[in-house]
């Protein structure tokens, strides 16, 4: 697994990314994503990106800006809820398996089926011998995905205690963001160690060859989305297609009417702005 790199500054931080260069370069991966997308469909590639890591570590922020700018019948978010009763008899993998991807199709999966290697684990949600089945079998469940084809890629975010804490904080003082704070981020929250050491043996066990993880350094969310996004970028052999230009033409006016005019009888909303 690739170490992670050296920060820029003696104290230990890379200097501040002003928005102006977070915005230039996630404009110019944008457009690149956009390649990527014709040529997946082109290919006819399937593709699955597993998002994990410590609550509050910036997976939500990341998958968003992988999404901005592309189709969303091509890239496909799953963000399942609580399993149902029926769902927790099933097996552990059944409920995604259910979203995994057609011919020309990326399906982020933001939490998957390694819920059981973290939370279910920490919260004993799950037994024992789950656990031990999990940590097992998920090694021959990922390789037979890479073998029928699919390509699969796995991203744990890495979130320090501090960090972790100043967001938590931000969600319960911001309106815009109390949503998303639950009982289980308070329970991760009173239980760091626990939650690394589930962590470090779920990477331990299901970290190989066919199904690497790749790591990514989320306390700054800015360079934390553009690495994830170049990351999976440098993932594929991809090139940009030859397409068309698009042009609008002229427009057909015949059959004129008064087009506003038959709707101004209408309600319009307020126009507050």
């Amino acid at each position: 697994m690739a170490k992670k790199p050296t920060n820029d500054t003696p104290n230990g931080s890379k200097p501040k990314m002003s928005r102006e260069e977070y915005e230039e370069e996630l404009f110019r991966l944008h457009g690149e994503l956009v390649k990527l997308q014709y040529w997946i469909q082109a290919k006819g590639l399937k593709v699955v990106v597993v998002f994990e890591g410590r609550d509050a570590a910036g997976k939500g922020g990341v998958i968003k800006r992988f999404t901005d700018r592309v189709s969303p019948r091509i890239f496909r978010v799953v963000a399942l809820p609580a399993p149902t009763e029926r769902e927790k008899s099933e097996w552990f993998a059944q409920r995604y398996v259910r979203h995994f991807p057609a011919a020309g199709e990326v399906v982020l999966f933001d939490r998957s089926w390694y819920n059981r290697a973290g939370v279910e684990r920490v919260m004993n949600f799950c037994t024992q011998e789950q656990y031990d089945i999990f940590l097992k079998y998920t090694p021959v469940f990922e390789r037979a995905i890479a073998e029928s084809g699919i390509v699969l890629i796995k991203y744990w975010f890495e979130v320090s205690m501090e960090e972790q804490e100043r967001r938590f904080r931000a969600r319960i003082n911001d309106p815009r963001k109390t949503w998303k704070l639950s009982s289980m981020d308070l329970e991760s929250y009173n239980r760091w160690y626990e939650y690394s050491r589930a962590r470090d043996a779920m990477l331990a066990a299901t970290h190989n060859r066919h199904a690497p993880w790749y790591l990514v350094q989320s306390d700054d969310k800015k360079r934390a989305r553009l690495n994830c996004i170049a990351h999976f970028l440098s993932q594929f052999p991809y090139e940009e297609l030859p397409r068309d230009a698009p042009a609008l033409g002229k427009r057909n006016l015949s059959g004129r009417y008064d087009d506003q005019g038959a709707i101004a009888d209408y309600p319009f909303i307020e126009e507050r702005y």
